[in-house]
């Protein structure tokens, strides 16, 4: 098991928000230029007043960093609970993403102002492509993505659901940096391919489903090791990855599951612990395998 903050290319630094309700100090990454909070507010499937309801409290309790897309269909409502909370602008990272059929050139331009226009943002933290699309030359699309970076509207730019492979070619395609790719990651999925692969090129690993969707509450070390520490098997998972400097957006349609998220940078998990769950993961606990990927081709 690899210690956290071993040698990753990554390194950590704090934030401070002052928010004696929620979160405290936020872990931040920095990876190729980019600051990334190590927790994040995942939106997927929230929709509606439900969702500007979630974001606006989730930042009002000290989250810094909501993760939406295009293909969501909730960027407005995103952009609403923004407004709503509050907070500055500066300090909320956000990230979107372009759907795969929107990758030729103009076409990806043209999404991203779509997404500004639906977020009421003049820019984003975080572009990403969703997923791959092998009917357009990847190639062109990191050209157009690293275009829509230059002309401002993006801070950043990177992947999401790409394969070791596929993002030695688009690092190859694009001289601007990548800094993460976003993939499905928790303890019962084997990623130390392209975890590995990420550190070597500086790039972030961020983790959608981390709770398993759900599954981390039935198992058994997970919620013998919450135990241990006071916490629940949900919360002993997002801190089995943030401790590998791992970058985490639990989705919860709950207010009070927003505070059970946070509430994982107050204690740590020893060698032995790291270890046990750990050993949980495989190469066949994959929960989304949607055809744009490749079924075939994952590390």
């Amino acid at each position: 098991m690899r210690k956290a903050h071993e040698a990753t290319g990554i390194h950590r630094t704090f934030l401070w928000h002052g928010f004696v309700s929620g979160i405290g100090e936020t872990p931040v990454i920095a990876a190729n230029g980019a600051d990334i909070p190590l927790l994040g507010l995942g939106t997927w499937e929230l929709r509606g007043r439900s969702c500007a309801r979630l974001v606006e409290q989730a930042l009002r309790l000290g989250y810094r960093h909501i993760d939406t897309a295009e293909m969501y269909d909730n960027e407005h409502d995103v952009g609403e609970g923004l407004r709503v909370s509050g907070v500055k602008r500066s300090e909320v990272f956000v990230t979107t993403k372009i759907w795969p059929t929107h990758y030729a050139p103009r076409e990806l331009e043209r999404a991203a102002r779509d997404c500004l226009v639906r977020l009421r943002l003049s820019e984003v933290d975080l572009l990403l492509l969703h997923w791959p699309n092998p009917q357009i030359p990847l190639a062109e699309t990191m050209a157009a993505l690293g275009k829509v970076k230059r002309d401002g509207l993006t801070r950043h730019i990177g992947v999401s659901n790409f394969t070791v492979a596929l993002i030695e070619q688009a690092l190859r395609a694009t001289s601007e940096p990548l800094v993460c790719n976003q993939v499905e990651c928790h303890p019962f999925l084997d990623q130390s391919k392209l975890i590995a692969a990420c550190r070597r090129h500086r790039m972030a690993v961020v983790a959608y489903s981390p709770i398993a969707q759900g599954n981390a509450g039935h198992d058994g070390v997970l919620k013998r090791i919450g135990a241990a520490h006071g916490k629940t098997a949900a919360q002993i998972c997002l801190r089995f990855l943030v401790q590998q400097d791992i970058v985490v957006i639990p989705r919860t349609s709950r207010l009070e599951r927003l505070s059970e998220n946070a509430a994982i940078f107050d204690f740590s998990l020893n060698e032995a612990e790291m270890a046990a769950i750990a050993a949980l993961a495989s190469r066949g606990g994959r929960l989304i395998d949607w055809a744009f990927a490749g079924r075939s081709k994952w590390d």
